[in-house]
């Protein structure tokens, strides 16, 4: 059988960016990428809020308290870190590096401010901007979650609005629709291997 898309043995890894605003499904779709493809590697991102009903420390998020969380932004530990919704979210370095050094493709999950701060520090980061078919699409999502008081659930949604108009950011956009999750994966994927037969590979820097 004749392999042509690397996966599991490309010489130099991706670091692959999943971003978008509250409410286009970025964790339901790496869950899902994660099932199909358990070669991707996945950073776990750090958070100093409390695990919400369901979630997993270490795979969720890594639930740190907030005073060690300010420790180790004060330390350098954190590839990006920012003040989301009140809370602390970073991706450790630590993990970024572990993963890459796996050799396989590496995936963070991270907010669009976010999303920016990997491109400063790793120019070559593959920046998915995931969304919405409209923006009213988008807000009716918030609203069904029902995760929020009034108060809040009004800022996420414009800070949402916000996010949307920053796409150009980013190299790619993928829309995912109510009900398209299988669809919506195929295209990550497909960009994915697009990007190890490009002529110019995304050499990433290892992080000191």
């Amino acid at each position: 059988m004749c392999e042509t898309t690397g996966y599991g043995h490309q010489k130099q890894p991706l670091l692959i960016v999943i971003s978008g605003p509250s409410g286009v499904g970025k964790d339901t779709v790496i869950n899902r990428l994660r099932e199909r493809h358990p070669d991707l590697a996945f950073v776990v991102t750090a958070a100093s809020r409390d695990p919400r009903p369901g979630e997993v420390h270490g795979k969720d998020y890594f639930f740190i308290p907030r005073p060690e969380f300010e420790r180790k932004i004060k330390a350098g530990d954190f590839l990006e870190h920012a003040v989301v919704y009140g809370e602390l979210k970073g991706i450790l370095k630590s993990e970024v590096q572990k993963a890459l050094d796996s050799g396989n493709d590496v995936v963070l999950r991270v907010d669009v401010q976010g999303a920016a701060t990997v491109r400063e520090q790793a120019p070559q980061a593959l920046l998915i901007f995931l969304t919405t078919n409209d923006e009213q699409e988008l807000v009716d999502r918030l609203i069904a979650r029902k995760t929020e008081s009034p108060e809040k659930l009004k800022i996420r949604i414009e800070t949402a609005k916000q996010e949307m108009k920053r796409v150009n950011e980013f190299d790619y956009k993928v829309v995912n629709p109510d009900g398209c999750l299988e669809e919506t994966v195929d295209v990550i994927l497909s960009i994915i291997e697009s990007e190890h037969h490009a002529v110019e590979s995304r050499k990433i820097q290892l992080f000191d």
